[in-house]
C-alpha cells in the first residue's frame, strides 16, 4: 500500500472511539495523471488544513508535497490533472466576521512540486464593482493542449478613471486557459443572464443554461436550455426548466453532452420518478427519449468516467447504490473486481488515465471505510492504494441493516438501523438520526456518525423521512420545511417503532441531527416534548425565517423563500419560537464561519431555552464552516454527545 507523509498514523491504544471517528477521511480528493504515473492526493493535515501529495506510482520518486492550507477558514477542496505536469485545485476561503461572514472559492495551478503557482481564473480586483464567491469551475480539462483546460468563471465590473484598467464585462463566461502561464482567452462572452455552461470533454461548449432574473435581480424560477450544433454556429432551443414552490422542477435537465453520438444526457420526470433521458443535439428536434427509468425509485446519478468524462452509465439507490453500466467492459471489469473484493462491497470508478488503462477505484461498505486502489487493465493486477481511515483498522462495526417500518398515517417508511456489534439487538440506549438536506437522503455504507454511536453501545437509526429526495415526487412532497409536520411525524413514528419492537428502551431515546437534521431534532421537542430524553443539534435551523432572511441578498432569494413558504407553518415550525414547551436537555453546536445555517440560528436557540429555565449547553467553534472539517472539533463533538447523552439516559460514563 503506499503511503502519503500525512497518512503515517496509526491508532492510539487503548481506542478512542471520539478521536477514531471524528477523524477526517485519509482520503478527501484523488486523481491519476493522463499518464497513468502519478498520483495527486487531497489529504488531511495531523495539524489541520490540507496538503496535496504526489505520488509516483512506479515508485521512481518519492512523494512530493505540492501544496497546503491552513484550515479552518482556508480548504483546498479537490485537484485535478490538467497535464501530465500540472496540477488544478480548488481551494475554499471564509472571511469577514459574524454577519459579515463570506465563503469564496479560488483555483490555483502549480507544478507537482509546488512551483510555478498561479492563481488561475477570478482574482480580486481592487477596483471590482462587488466581490464575488464563485471563483470559477472546471468545465473541461481537454482544452486544447497540453496544460489547456476551459472554466467557466464570473466576470466583475472594474470601476476605471478613463484608464485601459477599466473593465466592464459581466456575468458568467468560459475561459480557455493554459495553466502553464496563466494566460486566457474568453470563449464564450459573459451575460448576466448566464446560469451554466455544459462542454463535450474536447473542449467545445455545447449547452447554455439561461436563467432571467427579475427586476430586482433575483433568479426566475425557469432555466432555458439552448444548445450549440457540433459544427458550431447559433444557439439553439433545447429545453426548459421549472422549479415549482416545494424546489422539485419539471422539464429536460441537461448534466452532459455525449460527443460520440451528438446527445444530450439529463434528468426528468416520468410517472412521478426521475429517470435518465437523452436529446439529439443534430437539430432534427427530436423529444428526449428514455435511457433508464426504474418503477418507484429515482434515477439520479450518471456514470462518467476519464478525463473526457466519458458517459458509461447511471445510477440509483434502492436498499443500496446500484451502477448500471452502458459500456459492456466496464460492466465485466465490475462484476470480476466486486466478486474479488467481496460482493457486499460498494465499488466505485474514481479516475481514468487518458486512456482509460489504468483505473482508481473505491471500495468499501458498511462495515468497512474503504481504501482506494489502481486497476491495470494490461496486467489485469489489482493494487491497494490508501486507507480512507486508518485510525478504525481493525474495529469492529456494526452492519447497517436497511429497514421499513410504518408511519402514523400508514405509510411505508425506509430506514437504516445500525445495531452495536455483538448486540442482540435488544432493550438498547437508541439515537434517532434524521439526515440533513431536507433534500437528501440517507443511503447503505460506511457512516461515520452512526457507526460511533453504534461502537459506544446505541443502536441507530436513519429514517428516510418524506421530504426525503430518491423516493419519487409524491413521497418529497411539499419538502420537509413546508410539510414539516409530516417530516417530523416520521422521524418520531421511527423511535416508537424501535420502543414497539424491543430494540430500543422508552426511557432511554435520544434525538441527533446535523442541519435540518439538527432541526428536526429541536422541532421534535414542539411535537411531543416527551419522546426523546436528549437532544444534540449541529448547526441547526432554529428559526424559519431567519433561514429565510440569510438568503435576501443572494440572487436565489426569491426561491429559498418560496422553498420554505409562508403560513403559519412558519411561526409553528420554528423551535426557537417554542422553547417554552422543552423537556430535554440540548446540547448544540454550530461553527461561526457557516456558510449554510447561520450561527446566529444556534446563538438564538440557546438564548431563548436558557430565558425559559431549560437545559442548554452550547459549544461553539471559531472559523469552522457548517460541516466542521476539522478532526479536532469533530471529535470534541463526538465525545461531548455521548458523555451528554450517556448523563441524559443514565448510562454509566464510558
Amino acid at each position: 500500500m503506499l503511503s502519503a507523509p500525512a497518512l503515517a498514523q496509526t491508532a492510539a491504544a487503548p481506542f478512542d472511539a471520539a478521536k477514531a471517528f471524528g477523524s477526517r477521511e485519509g482520503v478527501l480528493d484523488i486523481a491519476i495523471s493522463p499518464d497513468g504515473k502519478k498520483l495527486a492526493v487531497v489529504i488531511p493535515r495531523p495539524v489541520g488544513g490540507e496538503a496535496v501529495t504526489v505520488l509516483d506510482l512506479e515508485g521512481v520518486a518519492k512523494p512530493q508535497l505540492a501544496l497546503t492550507s491552513k484550515g479552518v477558514t482556508e480548504q483546498i477542496q479537490s485537484c485535478h490533472w490538467a497535464g501530465n505536469t500540472r496540477l488544478l485545485c480548488s481551494l475554499w476561503f471564509v472571511d469577514g466576521k459574524g454577519k459579515d461572514t463570506y465563503g469564496f472559492t479560488r483555483s490555483v495551478a502549480l507544478n507537482p512540486d509546488g512551483s510555478n503557482a498561479k492563481v488561475i481564473g477570478l482574482t480580486k480586483a481592487m477596483n471590482a464593482v462587488y466581490r464575488s464567491s464563485y471563483g470559477g469551475d472546471l468545465i473541461d480539462l481537454n482544452g486544447g493542449g497540453e496544460g489547456v483546460v476551459l472554466m467557466a468563471r464570473q466576470f466583475v465590473p472594474n470601476l476605471g478613471t478613463g484608464t485601459i484598467l477599466k473593465a466592464d464585462k459581466e456575468g458568467l463566461g468560459v475561459v480557455r486557459i493554459d495553466t502553464n502561464s496563466g494566460k486566457e482567452t474568453i470563449v464564450e462572452q459573459p451575460k448576466l443572464t448566464v446560469s451554466s455552461f455544459i462542454a463535450d470533454g474536447q473542449g467545445k461548449v455545447r449547452i447554455i443554461g439561461l436563467q432571467t432574473p427579475d427586476s430586482n435581480g433575483y433568479a426566475g424560477n425557469k432555466v432555458f436550455y439552448r444548445y450549440r450544433p457540433a459544427e458550431g454556429g447559433d444557439w439553439r432551443d433545447l429545453s426548459t426548466v421549472t422549479y415549482d414552490p416545494a424546489g422539485t422542477y419539471s422539464g429536460f435537465d441537461p448534466v452532459a453532452v455525449d460527443p460520440a453520438a451528438n446527445v444530450a444526457y439529463g434528468f426528468d420526470e416520468r410517472n412521478g420518478f426521475k429517470a435518465l433521458y437523452k436529446v439529439p443535439l443534430d437539430g432534427s428536434g427530436a423529444a428526449p427519449s428514455i435511457v433508464l427509468s426504474k418503477a418507484g425509485i429515482d434515477v439520479d446519478g450518471l456514470l462518467r468516467i476519464g478525463r473526457n468524462q466519458r458517459i458509461v452509465g447511471a445510477t440509483y439507490a434502492t436498499l443500496h447504490r446500484v451502477a448500471e453500466y452502458s459500456d459492456p467492459e466496464l460492466a465485466r471489469l465490475s462484476q470480476s473486481l466486486r466478486r474479488a473484493l467481496g460482493n457486499k462491497t460498494q465499488l466505485g470508478v474514481i479516475d481514468a488515465s487518458a486512456d482509460e488503462s489504468k483505473l482508481v477505484l473505491f471500495a468499501g461498505g458498511d462495515t468497512d471505510p474503504g481504501k482506494y486502489y489502481l486497476f491495470d487493465k494490461t496486467s489485469k493486477k489489482l493494487s491497494e492504494l490508501l486507507a480512507q481511515r486508518p485510525l478504525l483498522n481493525g474495529a469492529k462495526l456494526g452492519a447497517m441493516q436497511a429497514i421499513t417500518f410504518p408511519a402514523a398515517d400508514g405509510t411505508a417508511i425506509p430506514a437504516y438501523l445500525t445495531l452495536p456489534p455483538g448486540s442482540d439487538g435488544k432493550n438498547l440506549p437508541l439515537v434517532v438520526m434524521p439526515h440533513g438536506g431536507p433534500e437528501a437522503r440517507d443511503e447503505w455504507g460506511f457512516d461515520w456518525l452512526s457507526q460511533f454511536f453504534a461502537s459506544r453501545g446505541y443502536a441507530v437509526i436513519q429514517p428516510q423521512y418524506r421530504g426525503s429526495t430518491g423516493f419519487g415526487s409524491a413521497f418529497f412532497g411539499r419538502n420537509g420545511f413546508q410539510a414539516w409536520r409530516k417530516a417530523i411525524g416520521d422521524i418520531d413514528d421511527a423511535a416508537r417503532w424501535a420502543i414497539k419492537q424491543g430494540v430500543a428502551s422508552a426511557d432511554k431515546v435520544a434525538i441527533v441531527g446535523w442541519s435540518y437534521g439538527g432541526y428536526a431534532a429541536l422541532q421534535s421537542q414542539v411535537v411531543d416534548p416527551t419522546l426523546y430524553k436528549a437532544v444534540v443539534a449541529i448547526a441547526p435551523v432554529t428559526d424559519l425565517d431567519v433561514l429565510r432572511n440569510e438568503w435576501i441578498n443572494t440572487t436565489a432569494y426569491k426561491l429559498e423563500s418560496a422553498r420554505i413558504g409562508t403560513g403559519p407553518h412558519v411561526e409553528e415550525g420554528s423551535p426557537a419560537r417554542h422553547a417554552d414547551v422543552f423537556r430535554a436537555p440540548v446540547l448544540l453546536f454550530h461553527g461561526d464561519r457557516d456558510q449554510n445555517v447561520g450561527v446566529g440560528e444556534s446563538r438564538l436557540m440557546a438564548s431563548k431555552l436558557k430565558a425559559a429555565g431549560k437545559s442548554v449547553d452550547y459549544v461553539e467553534f471559531p472559523g469552522l464552516d457548517h460541516q466542521l472539517d476539522d478532526s479536532a472539533a469533530r471529535s470534541r463533538m463526538l465525545s461531548q454527545s455521548d458523555a451528554f447523552l450517556r448523563k441524559a439516559l443514565g448510562l454509566p460514563p464510558g
